[in-house]
């Protein structure tokens, strides 16, 4: 088992989450689309060669995210990140993968 947690903004929230969803994310027991999700601040600066979905090169940019949270079947992970790094509008979307130890 594994959690993903990754960050996106609010005009991609909902299709980000489905993508991933869609794809056997977020099932605890039988429950399925669990995830947990909270509204921040992200921060960033678009370097040389960058194609900004946000912003522009050079400039720092601060921005409303979301961090959203959920677990994933280690049968899942592999199609998860696919789906969030397809569905997700930033061409180098920040997330992680964390494994989860079961007691």
């Amino acid at each position: 088992m594994y959690a993903l947690h990754f960050y996106v903004p609010a005009s991609h929230l909902e299709v980000v989450k489905q993508a991933v969803f869609a794809v056997g994310a977020g099932k605890i027991g039988d429950y399925q689309n669990c995830c947990w999700q909270v509204l921040g601040e992200g921060q960033f600066k678009p370097m040389a060669g960058s194609q900004p979905f946000i912003g522009s090169q050079d400039r720092l940019e601060k921005v409303p995210e979301w961090r959203v949270e959920m677990v994933v079947a280690a049968t899942h992970i592999q199609q998860a990140v696919a789906a969030l790094k397809a569905a997700h509008p930033y061409e180098e979307p920040a997330y992680s993968v964390l494994s989860l130890v079961r007691f």
